[in-house]
């Protein structure tokens, strides 16, 4: 086992480990929100729509963009899941979508300083692929995404979550109660 450097401990310290989320990219929302509650009885799944206007200061693959995406989540024991489908505009999931088909795209960090943890990323030779900001009902909330270096084969998504979240446009299955669905910012949910 090799010694840890304070490169690594930094990164640690800055990435908020573990990873809170897991990430799968699909076509049909709606069937896959379906499929995961009716047959792995995971759910109920909270979905809503991102992007203009909304979404601010949209970036992908460094160029300013416009892109729009569903997705749905659902907390699995401490590990929040995350469904999304593309809608419109260029992104990442659609690049994952042509190239691979549906599957497990990324593993998401809540970071306290989401600047502070993009920079060393950038500084750790990570490349930027997307990002946005604005999610939250108050216009906080921003994510952005990145690929590792060589040999770590999946999207690192850093999230600074939204102080006030919108309420979902659908759930599935139906909830007995509100808080199941739409936990307040910081308790359960995170992108």
């Amino acid at each position: 086992m090799s010694a840890r450097t304070d490169a690594s401990i930094e990164l640690r310290d800055v990435l908020g480990a573990p990873a809170r989320q897991t990430a799968f990219v699909v076509r049909d929302i709606d069937a896959s929100m379906r499929a995961w509650a009716d047959s792995l009885d995971i759910g109920p799944w909270s979905a809503y729509t991102l992007g203009p206007p909304r979404l601010r200061n949209m970036i992908y693959r460094g160029e300013q963009s416009s892109f729009t995406f569903r997705h749905a989540l659902v907390m699995s024991g401490g590990m929040q899941l995350e469904l999304v489908q593309p809608v419109e505009g260029p992104s990442i999931f659609t690049d994952h979508l042509d190239a691979y088909g549906e599957g497990m795209h990324h593993l998401g960090f809540v970071v306290p300083d989401h600047a502070a943890a993009s920079a060393l990323l950038l500084a750790r030779g990570f490349t930027p692929l997307q990002s946005a900001e604005g999610f939250g009902l108050d216009g906080s909330g921003q994510f952005a995404y990145f690929q590792p270096p060589a040999g770590v084969d999946t999207v690192i998504e850093l999230i600074d979550p939204p102080k006030v979240r919108a309420d979902p446009e659908s759930v599935y299955p139906a909830a007995v109660h509100p808080a199941a669905v739409h936990p307040a910012a910081g308790e359960q949910q995170v992108s």
